[in-house]
């Protein structure tokens, strides 16, 4: 019997990865990548349309906001209140990757792991700013996914975990605290999605993208990735705020995170984890610790605090 490993990055595909002389087994395709087959021109402007439930989710929200006055609360206090409006939303894997073209997908009703930690904090920004507008909302959730806040096509979208933080870094929206936490390097180059092209549809089917993910990956390899090993999470639980974005860092070769999440402080005091979890929804871990150790190949957590740009 082989298993297969779900792994749960930015890329937003769902990847069966086999690794040598091992049960895991890779699930093959039997497309066949056409070297001249250029990717469509990215839909820079269309979105899917919001439906009649996920207006009414974004207008409740932003009413129970308004209501709570949480404008006048810290960034992790928003976070943290969005989050729990989102407990017991379905997970969905692979939402990014249903159109052939680039195209944004906005959900309020069902997540990957990646969709809620974007969802949350693009609307965690705007409650913040009081910009309560769902197009303001849209806009944000183009400036944290894609490079430099611009949508053009699949290679502009930040695949990795670690590209995203240093993208959005850049750009004043969030600040990687690994290495202040006492992190140490996860020493790896970032190489999964060129290695297992014929995982992911839009590499099998365009020499275009395939070429442009290698160069991405290069351009990646001058970070220096650091992680805090999972023996050492409960030493820093008294410097986690709510809502700090955690990745689990693997040492599955290629690739930087398997999983995200939020902190999330609960009434006693505990820290757990806050995620659209693979398991069926949005739910709360109770320890986070005891959470990144029952992941596979999980080695610690990457973590990084979203910034508030009221101060």
């Amino acid at each position: 019997m082989t298993v297969a490993i779900n792994l749960h990055f930015l890329s937003q595909a769902k990847v069966n990865y086999s690794f040598p002389n091992s049960p895991f087994s890779t699930t093959n395709t039997s497309a066949t990548p056409s070297p001249n087959k250029i990717e469509n021109p990215p839909n820079t402007s269309a979105a899917n349309p919001a439906t009649q439930e996920e207006n009414e989710k974004f207008q409740q929200i932003i009413e129970n906001a308004t209501a709570q006055q949480l404008h006048h609360k810290s960034m992790p206090d928003i976070i943290q209140a969005i989050a729990n409006q989102f407990i017991g939303t379905p997970y969905q894997a692979g939402l990014l990757d249903k159109s052939k073209a680039e195209t944004l997908v906005v959900t309020l009703n069902k997540f990957d792991c990646v969709l809620f930690v974007e969802t949350v904090l693009a609307m965690a920004r705007g409650i913040a700013m009081q910009d309560y507008s769902y197009e303001a909302f849209r806009d944000r959730i183009i400036e944290q996914r894609y490079e430099n806040g611009e949508l053009n096509g699949y290679c502009s979208r930040l695949h990795y975990l670690s590209g995203w933080i240093d993208d959005n870094q850049k750009r004043g929206i969030v600040e990687n605290i690994t290495v202040t936490l006492g992190g140490v390097p996860l020493n790896k180059q970032l190489n999964f999605m060129s290695t297992h092209r014929q995982s992911y549809p839009q590499l099998v089917d365009s020499e275009g993208n395939y070429q442009c993910i290698l160069e991405m990956e290069a351009k990646l390899n001058h970070l220096t990735i650091n992680y805090i090993p999972t023996s050492g999470i409960p030493q820093i639980y008294d410097r986690l705020q709510p809502g700090d974005i955690i990745g689990v860092a693997t040492d599955i070769p290629g690739l930087d995170v398997t999983h995200t999440g939020l902190v999330y402080r609960q009434i006693d005091g505990n820290i757990g984890l806050i995620h659209a979890s693979p398991a069926g929804s949005v739910r709360v871990a109770r320890d986070l610790q005891q959470y990144v150790g029952n992941v596979k190949h999980s080695v610690g957590i990457i973590v990084t605090r979203p910034i508030d740009s009221r101060i």
